[in-house]
């Protein structure tokens, strides 16, 4: 079986976080590709399929994503408001994963349709 259609985009600007998110998924035996996205804009590019994520083979829509909400440019909260937006993209799974944020923007994110919540360590 092809896992290549089962990616995961991870979106958080710090990369080394997004590495270590990799490793946990990898640990844990999650075989799918993980993409990754330093903030909204090019989580926008990739789930929109423009400028360097055209080519689907190399950037497939992903089944699941990992939202840090703490974003330059566009925040996670916003790039979760577009995503609901979307009617090809409103169903797609979200979990954010991020760093304590104030429980307005957890509520925020809820409303906007996140799947879960959960703490980075």
């Amino acid at each position: 079986m092809s896992y290549v259609n089962h990616t995961i985009l991870v979106v958080d600007n710090d990369q080394d976080q997004a590495h270590f998110t990799k490793l946990a998924l990898q640990r844990v035996g999650v075989i799918t590709p993980v993409q990754n996205a330093k903030d909204g804009e090019e989580a926008i590019g990739y789930l929109s399929g423009r400028g360097a994520f055209q080519n689907r083979d190399s950037y497939p829509m992903p089944v699941l994503m990992l939202l840090d909400l703490k974003l330059p440019h566009i925040s996670g909260v916003g790039l979760l408001s577009w995503l609901r937006e979307q009617p090809a993209l409103k169903r797609l799974p979200v979990v954010v994963l991020t760093t304590p944020v104030p429980e307005a923007d957890l509520n925020r994110a809820y409303e906007l349709g996140c799947n879960s919540f959960l703490f980075k360590p």
